[in-house]
């Protein structure tokens, strides 16, 4: 027989075995398809993460300026911010340098567009959109410029240049090359440039670039050689001549911080951080809360279940031989070799493993949409090098985990022991090879199980605290102007509709994720306190707004600038003090104001940043000038009615601005928005798992039943009770699966007490967490095992002892 006849008998002989055993092809082609359709989908976002940045040719050799503060008290705070002055210094004074440039990000910016459309000008609110940006800045990263020069376009003050999005986004189709943009009410900027709009996988969101010297007619009071002006929006880039150059960098900045802070130098220490490190850098909150060990979990994740799809395949196939014994024996008989029956049996696998890929790249292109929604991402699948290769190391390690050793144990049986039909599969320790692998993917789906609960009780803990103030209910709107008759006639109109219960004018609302802080000296003593205190500057309702209750003393009276302070338990348990009421009277000097101010209210503990973080000192004050936000309480009964009078009001008020809000209680979610992430997947990955576990346990049953046919028969007509018959059928099953809830379960609560410690308001983990998992992981299965026991044991028993 030629190589091509021996082919066509061997590709004959696999359709007809599949064909025949459709039961077991199907599970075996559904079970590996969903373990391939997650690991495809882990595969795009690992590698949507992994490659931020990376479009940009010297990604390798850029490198962000970052800070850590490390305090008089020992503790240390990490920045992403860079003074601005810096980037020059860096390109002037440093061989090893070979481009530096600052960036500084306009938290909001109100873009008008001198065009009339319905009577008015367009305007426009930009929010961490827009950035003053030093003409170097693209020759550090790569932009496809479509109009302009990017040497000179931002070389003189008032201009800018615009992504191909926003510059249609303004102008439509009309060339914007030329056109003026009106900024802030207050300067206008002639559009230089167009840049095509940078891939969605980048840190550096900019859509419109402001030239640095446009910034002292923008924001008057911004010195740019200024060194210790360190603000979150702050950033300073470089290029590196060669990469191993940045630890010569960084050996300089002590000298660099001794010479611009003097005795303060070991305050500022600063380091050169990777680009690549960047997008995960969540602790200086420089990346998009992602972390790395997030994508480590997740790979880990993916290769559980390919093992745990492989482990069915195994199952199935290794069960299954013990119905094709004779048939490997005549095979040996006739003059087959060991090898020839393997590759038999290897391509029965191959087949099945092609058509679950097709499968399986089918469900990743029908689910992306949803899954892209779900989790507020851009993946998309397209077929190019990396993905080729993934899918052809997916299938040589399927092929060769789930073929390999049925194939090789399968083809091991002698001859004679096969026509006997006697082909035994191996015991590893009291367990057969089938109970271990049972045990395996178990072991995973318990502590995958155990890993869901946790996580998803901890976010359940997060949104039920007792943050210390309201958050529900809280309308959170933009304040473009916080003059004081503006400002008043706005809450004067506010406060006169019905539905509204309190407002408050702010810096910020009482838990934000950028925090400001400083020095203070505390009542009459010389030195300043080596730990830092926070602020908190709203008016006189801020307290009453957001629900932040007094335990000593009084409000602040209603001022315009800084004449009394309100503090919070936290600043009384730094200086000791136990009783409240002995703080009150007392002054403070803070880094707000160079004039002492008494303290003449104490304040319950409120979160004033996330659960991660610790409650620190806290100050309260008023200081109109510094007002950028307007809290609004309202009643819970006609939201979006009393959403609409806010905006009339506002439009009265402010005629000329953009109108724009956020509830408070969606803006606090934003802190955790990796947990939330953590959630959703560790809950559709632990689905999965048991969905691919039910599979591989029905088809065993499926098989089981098929071989006790006639045992089944018998004992219903010795009287045997149908639950006797479900037992005999399950308990074979049931023994590993609680052997894997014992071997999981302390590996599970490790892990997880090691996830909690991010937080430092966290739940405990206690044994009703795993007692709960094991319960519902035992529960699954004698669900999916007693579904096809139960339909054998009721089947007739006359029809059963007919079976040969």
């Amino acid at each position: 027989m030629n190589l091509i006849d021996m082919l066509k008998n061997y590709f004959k002989i696999a359709f007809r075995n599949l064909w025949s055993k459709k039961a077991y092809t199907i599970l075996n082609t559904l079970g590996l398809a969903v373990g391939m359709t997650s690991g495809l989908l882990i595969f795009l976002f690992i590698s949507y993460h992994l490659s931020t940045d990376r479009h940009h040719q010297k990604f390798d050799r850029i490198f962000r300026i970052v800070v850590d503060l490390h305090l008089e008290d020992g503790s240390v705070e990490t920045y992403p911010e860079a003074p601005l002055p810096m980037a020059k210094t860096l390109r002037e004074g440093f061989s090893q340098v070979e481009q530096a440039a600052s960036l500084k990000t306009l938290r909001e910016l109100t873009v008008s567009i001198p065009t009339i459309v319905n009577g008015t000008s367009q305007r426009f609110l930009e929010i961490n959109t827009a950035a003053f940006i030093e003409s170097e800045w693209f020759e550090i990263f790569d932009y496809q410029w479509l109009k302009g020069n990017p040497k000179t376009s931002l070389r003189e003050p008032n201009t800018v240049v615009l992504t191909e999005s926003w510059a249609k986004k303004y102008f439509g189709n009309e060339d914007p090359i030329g056109k003026v943009l009106d900024l802030n009410h207050l300067t206008k900027v002639k559009v230089t440039g167009i840049v095509a709009d940078p891939p969605r996988t980048t840190n550096n969101d900019v859509q419109l670039f402001l030239s640095m010297k446009t910034l002292p007619h923008l924001i008057p009071d911004q010195n740019l050689n200024d060194w210790w002006s360190l603000s979150s929006t702050d950033r300073v880039y470089l290029t590196l001549k060669t990469p191993s150059s940045a630890a010569q960098v960084a050996a300089a900045f002590p000298a660099l911080a001794q010479k611009h802070y003097g005795k303060d130098a070991s305050v500022f220490q600063f380091h050169i951080q990777p680009l690549a490190d960047v997008h995960f850098d969540v602790k200086r909150m420089g990346g998009t809360l992602i972390q790395r060990s997030l994508l480590w979990s997740l790979g880990w994740i993916a290769a559980f279940l390919i093992l745990i799809a492989c482990l069915n395949f195994i199952n199935l196939a290794t069960a299954q031989s013990l119905s094709r014994v004779k048939e490997i024996g005549i095979r040996k008989t006739l003059g087959s070799t060991q090898g020839q029956v393997m590759c038999q049996f290897l391509l029965e696998t191959t087949l099945i493993v092609v058509g679950a890929t097709g499968l399986a790249l089918a469900l990743v292109i029908l689910l992306l949409p949803m899954f892209n929604q779900w989790l507020g991402l851009h993946l998309s699948f397209t077929f190019n090098t990396s993905s080729a290769l993934f899918l052809l190391l997916l299938l040589i390690v399927i092929i060769a985990l789930a073929g390999g050793y049925p194939a090789f144990s399968m083809s091991g049986f002698s001859p004679w022991q096969a026509l006997k039909g006697k082909g035994v599969l191996p015991k590893r320790g009291g367990f057969s090879l089938r109970q271990s692998m049972i045990v395996v993917q178990f072991a995973i789906c318990q502590a995958l199980i155990i890993g869901t609960l946790v996580v998803t009780r901890q976010m359940k803990y997060v949104e039920q605290s007792d943050l210390g103030f309201e958050k529900d209910n809280i309308l959170v709107v933009n304040l473009p102007d916080p003059s004081p008759t503006a400002l008043t006639a706005f809450k004067n109109s506010l406060l006169q509709y019905p539905e509204i219960q309190a407002v408050s004018a702010a810096y910020r609302p009482p838990s934000a994720s950028v925090m400001n802080g400083g020095s203070f000296k505390f009542d009459n003593r010389a030195q300043w306190e080596a730990f830092p205190i926070r602020e908190r500057l709203g008016d006189a309702d801020f307290l009453k707004t957001y629900g932040l209750k007094l335990v000593a003393g009084r409000n602040v009276a209603p001022s315009d600038t800084i004449r009394e302070y309100v503090v919070n338990e936290a600043l009384l348990k730094k200086l000791n003090i136990k009783d409240p009421n002995d703080i009150l009277g007392h002054k403070i000097e803070t880094y707000l104001s160079p004039v002492a101010a008494p303290v003449v209210g104490v304040v319950r503990d409120f979160h004033l940043r996330s659960l991660h973080e610790q409650i620190e000192p806290c100050v309260i004050s008023t200081q109109t000038a510094r007002y950028r936000k307007v809290g609004i309480r309202i009643a819970s009964a006609s939201p979006s009615k009393t959403l609409d009078h806010v905006h009339q009001i506002w439009q009265k008020v402010y005629p000329n601005e953009v109108f724009s809000y956020e509830y408070l209680d969606e803006q606090l979610a934003k802190f955790y928005e990796t947990e939330q992430l953590t959630v959703r997947l560790a809950s559709v990955f632990s689905t999965i798992v048991i969905l691919i576990g039910c599979l591989g346990l029905y088809g065993l049953v499926l098989f089981m039943v098929a071989r006790r046919t006639k045992e089944i028969g018998v004992r219903k007509v010795l009287g045997a009770s149908v639950a006797s018959i479900v037992k005999l059928l399950s308990f074979d099953f049931l023994k590993p699966i609680l052997v894997a809830i014992v071997l999981a379960t302390p590996a599970a609560w490790y892990l997880m007490n090691q996830w909690l410690a991010d937080f430092v308001y966290h739940i405990e983990v206690d044994w009703l967490i795993p007692t709960s998992a094991g319960l519902l992981t035992l529960i699954i299965a004698f669900l999916t095992l007693s579904f096809r026991s139960t339909k054998a044991a009721l089947s007739d028993p006359v029809e059963a002892l007919k079976v040969e």
